[in-house]
């Protein structure tokens, strides 16, 4: 079964409880969730969240949603995307982060489409070289390779992020990403920050119809190209260089 596990939790370091900041009059969890439910390839989507009490929140709101929720280690996102893949049986996992309230489920489609049809790994669309904005960021792995990282991952930043294992071990793995035919790593509507939020509750105000997708983004951009200065000067890998920091503390 190809199954998405949405990876959520309250406790942000840059922005905390960001994923239940209201857009559009609703959660950001819930533009995440019903962006994705426009996928034509996803069979089931899972909410991973923790099981420390600040997520309680997350679990009540998404079962009103009728969206299954799983809990597990706040900090080992990389075992509780494991348990959560194990207990719903995927052998074909999507893993989306819930701060992507922008993610678009054709990209989504051509990312699964490339990993079934060739038999990978893992395949991204947000792999060197980057073309993709970030925001839109899909990944799709076997559960085969995501029970070899869970196994093997001992690094702060292998068990944070999940992939990182596959980056770190590329020889194991059989991987491949879809490319993005222009470059618009120039934009970026990723939920890391309160200047974020403010360009993507601009960007749904803007844009009525629904699921909103990159190229509708992209319209929007060449009519108001001021309107995405307001995170322009954001760093997009802020939280990977935080995990590696805790690489060094721990070795």
């Amino acid at each position: 079964m190809i199954g998405c596990i949405i990876q959520s939790r309250m406790s942000s370091r840059r922005l905390p409880g960001k994923i239940m900041k209201i857009v559009d009059g609703k959660p950001v969890l819930y533009h995440v969730i019903n962006q994705l439910s426009h996928s034509k390839l996803l069979k089931k989507i899972v909410i991973a969240t923790s099981t420390g009490t600040d997520d309680d929140i997350v679990e009540n709101y998404t079962k009103k949603l009728g969206i299954s929720c799983f809990r597990g280690k706040l900090d080992d996102v990389l075992d509780r995307h494991y348990q959560c893949a194990k207990k719903f049986s995927f052998d074909t996992i999507v893993r989306i982060p819930s701060d992507k309230p922008l993610i678009d489920p054709y990209v989504v489609d051509e990312v699964i489409t490339q990993f079934t049809s060739n038999q990978y790994d893992y395949v991204s669309n947000f792999v060197y070289p980057f073309k993709y904005s970030t925001g839109t960021e899909a990944e799709v792995f076997s559960f085969k390779a995501l029970e070899n990282a869970w196994k093997n991952a001992k690094k702060p930043s292998e068990r944070e992020h999940v992939i990182t294992f596959f980056h770190n071990h590329k020889n194991e793995f059989k991987m491949n990403f879809v490319p993005n035919i222009n470059d618009v790593t120039h934009l970026r509507y990723p939920l890391d920050r309160k200047e974020d939020l403010k360009l993507i509750q601009e960007i749904y105000s803007r844009i009525k119809k629904r699921p909103i997708l990159k190229n509708d983004i992209l319209k929007l951009f060449s009519k108001n190209p001021k309107l995405f200065d307001i995170n322009k000067r954001l760093d997009p890998n802020e939280g990977q260089i935080y995990s590696l920091k805790q690489d060094v503390k721990s070795s």
